[in-house]
């Protein structure tokens, strides 16, 4: 496969029978060709876009010491901002090119979660920011649910399998500021070569060159969203979950050409998480003779703090 489906979650909201079976058919055959679907139809109106990309600049913008202030180390960057070059590729020793911010879960302070997750973090200069990060949270939230209610069916589950799961989920919303090249750098780029760790990643801001994602022959191909859609792919909770039957594709976001060195770029990934406690053993309707298990019993908890180890981001 050598260019990025594109699918209509409309279709799969459709009173029509047929509309939502040829959703549920085109988005399972991306995922297990090439792990990545361009999504029409999701839940964030083009108002609250703006509205969004509008306050992570105003963020981005503001002076270094004000922004190390919600820089909290010892919650190994689950929330707040994460500075310049810290985060890092798994296997890679250079740091990224990126600076970003970490919204997280909003629970209700009697939920069993609210000892687990740190709080989210509140930017005092920019009241705004908070809200509307809050908003587009909900609405990502809402897209993801219904498109992993469409993999349930693919992979034969009840519909609402991943349902109880997701609700009160540890998702994070990530606004990245890709700033602009100064020097030649060594060996690092804008976002090395990775598998996403959770369930699946709804990505804002894949609007021209920069993410490219591996097909299974190893080829990079552009994945560029129209401006109406957002950038889908499985992550490797979900891989591991289902046998590797949707796949979860290794993907970067590499350096623009030198004339472009001095544009900043942003890209806003929601990572759909499950809560700690669920298994991620391999689905028994995922395994046969072609196909036997290919993965120990975890659970996410247990997979994420792995992960983030890897990453540097959690010591």
């Amino acid at each position: 496969m050598n260019r990025i489906p594109s699918v209509n979650l409309a279709d799969f909201l459709s009173d029509d029978i047929n509309k939502k079976q040829a959703f549920i058919n085109q988005i399972g055959e991306a995922y297990e060709k090439i792990g990545f679907v361009a999504l029409k139809g999701h839940f964030l109106d083009t108002k609250l876009v703006e509205k969004l990309y509008t306050e992570i600049k105003n963020f981005f913008d503001l002076p270094l010491a004000i922004k190390k202030k919600y820089e909290i180390p010892e919650i190994a960057g689950q929330r707040g901002y994460v500075s310049f070059g810290k985060e890092s590729a798994k296997g890679k020793k250079e740091g990224d090119l990126k600076e970003f911010w970490h919204f997280g879960q909003y629970i209700d302070t009697d939920s069993k979660y609210a000892e687990e997750y740190p709080e989210n973090i509140y930017v005092t200069e920019l009241p705004e920011f908070n809200t509307i990060g809050k908003q587009a949270y909900k609405m990502l939230e809402k897209t993801a649910k219904y498109v992993l209610r469409s993999l349930a069916l693919h992979l034969n589950l009840e519909e609402t399998y991943f349902d109880k799961y997701i609700e009160n989920g540890n998702s994070i919303l990530r606004p990245i500021h890709y700033p602009p090249i100064k020097t030649e750098p060594k060996g690092a780029v804008r976002a090395a070569a990775h598998g996403d760790i959770n369930l699946i990643t709804l990505l804002m801001g894949a609007q021209g060159k920069g993410l490219q994602v591996q097909n299974h022959e190893g080829e990079w191909i552009d994945a560029v969203a129209q401006p109406d859609e957002l950038m889908i792919n499985v992550g490797d909770m979900l891989s591991r979950h289902s046998n590797d039957k949707l796949k979860s594709t290794i993907h970067r976001v590499i350096n623009p050409p030198k004339e472009l060195w001095g544009t900043s770029r942003y890209s806003i990934p929601f990572f759909m998480h499950p809560i700690s406690d669920m298994k991620l053993d391999v689905l028994e309707n995922c395994i046969d003779k072609n196909n036997p298990k290919k993965f120990d019993n975890i659970t996410a908890g247990e997979f994420l703090d792995e992960r983030l180890r890897e990453l540097g981001l959690k010591k």
